[in-house]
């Protein structure tokens, strides 16, 4: 299967799933607003994706979010994070520092920090999140809605409306 759907070729050769390794932990910071990033050019290349996996909000889109099993066990290693770094795929630009929380089952959620990215996206019961791991605690998001398309925000450059046959710029 080479293709990731929509029809539009990527050229990029982004794995899926388990990777080659786990991330390498940084120094903590606690939850902040988003931040510029360093470099505009971060928005042109992507590193390789170690893990995907879908989210389907459920109950409050803005409440706490249990992340997949297979997620946790893959990022744990000798050190669970205590913080993720979220942004928008295909957008480089503003990172949201989210923490991350274990119960005693070892069960992983998305807690302080989630309720800002969730409002700032509209986030509601019913989309459909897919999140892609690049390892270091680094995180993309593509947020579908109720009618299965994908939301475009901050002028995503990879979004085509297939509705008029234009691209948007």
């Amino acid at each position: 299967m080479s293709g990731r759907g929509g029809g539009r070729p990527r050229g990029r050769g982004r794995g899926r799933g388990r990777g080659r390794g786990r991330g390498r932990g940084r120094a903590e910071r606690s939850p902040s607003p988003p931040t510029p990033s360093s470099s505009s050019s971060e928005m042109d290349v992507e590193p390789d994706v170690l893990f995907e996996f879908v989210l389907v909000l459920k109950g409050d889109p803005r409440g706490i979010q249990r992340l997949p099993d297979s997620f946790a066990e893959y990022v744990a290693g000798d050190d669970r994070p205590r913080t993720m770094h979220l942004r928008e795929a295909s957008c480089g630009y503003y990172r949201w520092i989210v923490d991350a929380i274990y119960d005693a089952r070892g069960k992983m959620y998305l807690n302080i920090g989630w309720e800002k990215f969730a409002r700032h996206h509209s986030l509601e019961a019913g989309f459909i999140l897919l999140f892609s791991y690049f390892g270091d605690r680094d995180m993309s998001v593509k947020v579908f809605d109720e009618t299965r398309c994908r939301r475009d925000y901050h002028g995503d450059r990879d979004y085509h409306d297939d509705s008029t046959g234009e691209e948007d710029d």
